[in-house]
């Protein structure tokens, strides 16, 4: 048999295996039986028809799905907008954005003022009023472990969390699909249980969940090394499905971002940024760009590393020299911190705050409000711009597919 076992599909389409075993039992992915073991297995076309978002199959340049007509988002937890300036680019009109950080408001309210941004607890919305008036409900909930002890795995039994509000949203406002988006390690959180439970709430409120799915964000015209678990329902009445969008041949580097060439017109505007402490500084000075700690002489690196020195794994993060020619890897809310440095290939420093927004494909004209700690950790908590201009171009694609079934379905008469 051409099939692959319940472990390599679970492996291939990131997703636990109780989630296949689930998809199975309601009819989602159907498996099928091993002739002499009984063991659930599952045609490789089907696998890896469904995987297709990770075959270099589109052209170089961004796909773009013109919306047939104006499009309504919701975004909850929005940050410093990454992934809504990403859909409103793509075309999506966001009728409201959630996020309960001051700082992150006010960078919203500067750029966009048009934006509905409403800065409170996501508990104390009513999203009633937008029910059936709102195509996508979109966001990154935090990720926040649940208790399973007696538990039945349903929609009350998150109550008390964040994520509970973002399926209450769902709940109140009926779109007709949602994104949710959130780390990779949400996968294997809890042994797969924590992912199990988010997707058997997001059925239960009345959805058709696709396998949860990681995308990389440099192959999407981000340079950058940043990964992302995606998660799309439709709503169960509707027909068609949505395609996950399908990653580009080129990879950006760290030159691509912070030089004029394809992705920005101009060299990358000096800001504010922080800097390293002397004695950090002088060592730091010893590594080659695309180095990192394994690159000092071997007394720095015991004197830097301490007793990481002698325990395993790579550690590349730590005392890493971006090169000029590798795509950055992935920033975090500070440049400085030893387990994840960012040093800048020419000079040794940290990005800056516009260096750290260029990575994350913000135009420069996107202005971070708050202090300069501040405005690194808004950078570094948001989805990639051009990522999120890709997602929306793939829900566009889909809501445009339902707008066409209306037309047939108009002219046959039905």
């Amino acid at each position: 048999m051409d099939c692959y076992t319940l472990e390599e599909a679970s492996s291939i389409l990131t997703v636990t295996k109780e989630t296949l075993r689930r998809w199975d039992s309601k009819g989602r992915l159907r498996a099928t039986r091993h002739p002499f073991n009984n063991y659930r297995v599952y045609p490789k076309t089907v696998i890896d028809k469904i995987k297709v978002q990770n075959v270099f199959s589109r052209k170089d340049a961004p796909n773009k799905n013109v919306p047939v007509k104006e499009y309504k988002s919701i975004e909850l937890f929005a940050g410093a907008g990454g992934l809504a300036l990403g859909f409103h680019q793509a075309g999506i009109q966001c009728q409201l954005l959630n996020e309960i950080d001051k700082t992150a408001c006010s960078t919203l309210k500067t750029n966009m003022p048009e934006w509905n941004v409403v800065n409170k607890d996501i508990r104390d919305i009513n999203f009633k009023p937008f029910k059936n008036k709102i195509d996508i409900v979109a966001g990154g909930f935090p990720c926040q472990a649940f208790s399973y002890a007696g538990r039945k795995l349903g929609f009350d039994d998150t109550r008390g969390t964040l994520f509970y509000e973002f399926a209450r949203a769902i709940l109140e406002v009926k779109p007709k699909v949602f994104l949710a988006e959130n780390v990779r390690g949400l996968l294997n959180h809890d042994n797969g249980r924590t992912l199990a439970t988010i997707i058997a709430v997001f059925e239960e409120v009345g959805y058709e969940i696709y396998p949860p799915t990681v995308l990389k964000a440099i192959h999407f015209n981000v340079p950058q090394k940043r990964e992302r678990l995606i998660i799309v329902g439709k709503r169960k009445d509707l027909p068609g499905e949505y395609v996950f969008p399908v990653p580009m041949n080129r990879i950006f580097t760290l030159k691509d971002a912070l030089k004029a060439g394809v992705l920005y017109k101009n060299d990358v505007p000096s800001s504010a940024g922080l800097k390293y402490p002397e004695k950090k500084k002088k060592i730091l000075d010893k590594v080659p760009p695309g180095g990192y700690w394994r690159d000092l002489p071997l007394q720095l690196q015991k004197q830097y590393m301490m007793k990481s020195f002698y325990l395993g794994g790579g550690k590349t993060g730590i005392a890493r020299r971006i090169s000029w020619d590798e795509p950055s890897l992935t920033l975090t809310c500070s440049p400085c911190q030893k387990q994840t440095d960012r040093c800048h290939p020419d000079v040794t420093r940290p990005f800056t705050v516009r260096e750290y927004a260029r990575i994350q494909t913000f135009p420069d004209s996107w202005k971070f409000e708050g202090s300069t700690n501040n405005q690194y950790k808004q950078i570094g908590n948001a989805v990639p711009v051009n990522l999120g201009k890709e997602l929306g171009y793939s829900l566009i694609q889909y809501l445009n597919s339902l707008d066409n079934c209306k037309h047939i379905d108009n002219s046959l008469g039905h």
